[in-house]
């Protein structure tokens, strides 16, 4: 009796993963119909489940980030000078949180986007490679503008400056009245509009943050009191400290260091004051103007420019002056 030949087995209609698919195909046996099962139920349901899982995803992304942004609210210096730093901590908190939430959308739209083209038979290696050569082109080509964005992000993060302070950024000095991801535009005393790309700023000097200092450099004569004086700017500092209109403005009591300088034709005595932020100028100026008035009825003196000039006379005991008068 001749041996039985073996039959092939039927191919599964199936692909690997597809569970609506196999499925159906184990309940009813017939391929046909589990395969359009797993074309009408089974992708639009994998499709809706990658959008709620990105939906959650964003959610849960940007509770984090709102958190911290919460926590960046907080302030931790004086009360005094909290409260005026509160607006500022606000602006920069919110500013953050929506760069990071654009950026999760962002992310999570091109992932999710890329999964879902993948359910409904998409080949997506040409879609990656591209992405990989288009990032790579980009990466070249448009360095500075990477390199701007990036310096932006990490100003913005780390609170570098905002609208308002008064900075120094190397060979721009002004007042900032724009900050983006890609540039700062500032305006100089002169009136000058300066637009400076971030990633080219090596350095900061923000002259405005938080609080600033009034620091006032005063010569008086060598043939002065120095006791007087320091006790004398002592009391016109106080006295401008308990001022009604300075109250909101000078954050501590003003503090006379003491003796800062000896210089050829005076000394020099430092006087230093903690003021709100951009306000030092202002209280340097009324400073002086009491400084002057005090002075004046205290007697105190002021110098001016002097040089001392010597004569000597030659060995005949002539005048150097009298032998040219006499030619």
């Amino acid at each position: 009796m001749p041996p039985l030949l073996a039959l092939p087995l039927a191919a599964a209609p199936c692909a690997d993963g597809e569970q609506v698919c196999d499925l159906v195909y184990d309940w009813t046996g017939n391929g046909s119909f589990a395969d359009w099962a797993g074309v009408l139920i089974g992708t639009p349901l994998a499709i809706l489940g990658l959008l709620l899982l990105g939906l959650a995803l964003r959610w849960i992304l940007q509770r984090v980030v709102i958190r911290i942004a919460s926590r960046a609210e907080r302030g931790v210096m004086p009360e005094r000078l909290d409260a005026l730093a509160t607006a500022r901590r606000a602006q920069r908190a919110a500013t953050m949180a929506g760069i990071f939430n654009s950026i999760i959308t962002i992310v999570l739209i091109a992932v999710v986007g890329t999964m879902i083209l993948s359910e409904i038979g998409v080949n997506i290696a040409p879609i990656i490679a591209s992405a990989g050569i288009i990032g790579l082109a980009l990466g070249f080509g448009a360095q500075s503008l990477v390199k701007d964005f990036l310096a932006g992000i990490f100003i913005f993060m780390e609170d570098q400056y905002g609208v308002g302070d008064v900075v120094d950024l190397g060979e721009a000095v002004g007042s900032v009245e724009a900050v983006t991801l890609r540039m700062t535009r500032l305006r100089d005393v002169n009136g000058t509009v300066w637009y400076v790309p971030n990633g080219e700023i090596m350095r900061v000097g923000n002259q405005s943050q938080n609080w600033s200092r009034a620091v006032l450099d005063i010569n008086v004569a060598y043939g002065e009191d120095l006791v007087q004086v320091q006790r004398v700017l002592r009391e016109v500092a106080h006295d401008l400290w308990d001022d009604e209109d300075f109250k909101d403005v000078i954050i501590e009591e003003p503090e006379v260091t003491g003796v800062e300088n000896l210089n050829a034709d005076s000394v020099t005595v430092r006087v230093m004051v903690k003021t709100a932020p951009l306000q030092q100028w202002a209280v340097a100026r009324a400073l002086r103007q009491r400084i002057k008035a005090r002075f004046d009825h205290e007697g105190i003196e002021i110098p001016f420019a002097q040089r001392v000039v010597w004569h000597r006379e030659d060995k005949r005991g002539a005048h150097p002056a009298d032998e040219a008068d006499g030619e």
